[in-house]
């Protein structure tokens, strides 16, 4: 996905207390913000083809994180990691109870063409 839409800032698969044997796959991406509903048809039917019947049973829900969203900035603080895999156990991100995470990546997108402060001149 993030090689035919452009990268993402977080990718990661989260097993919530409340929801147990059933994984969310939580997403934030800036190309995901400029057209939520197209996004999540796209995300969902490439989840479709490429997960088996029984591991998208194993699937609760696609969560789309605004890039936005204050509590993106904080993980990515805590956790670093571009198309690999951490593990993170008992914790709280986007006010969800966490039980067990896979985070494939969790990164902030530095804006490529950072603001040019003008030279004063005297």
């Amino acid at each position: 996905m993030a090689k035919e839409k452009g990268p993402f800032e977080l990718f990661a698969l989260f097993l919530r207390e409340d929801a147990p044997g059933k994984w969310d796959l939580v997403v934030a991406a800036e190309w995901i913000d400029k057209n939520k509903e197209a996004s999540f048809k796209y995300i969902a039917g490439i989840v479709q083809k490429t997960l088996s019947k029984e591991e998208l049973l194993k699937l609760s829900r696609i969560v789309l994180i605004d890039e936005r969203n204050p509590a993106l900035e904080a993980l990515h603080r805590a956790m670093g990691i571009e198309h690999s895999i951490a593990e993170i156990q008992d914790s709280n991100f986007f006010d969800m109870q966490i039980k067990h995470a896979y985070l494939i990546t969790s990164r902030r997108r530095d804006n490529p063409a950072p603001n040019k402060v003008p030279k004063l001149t005297q």
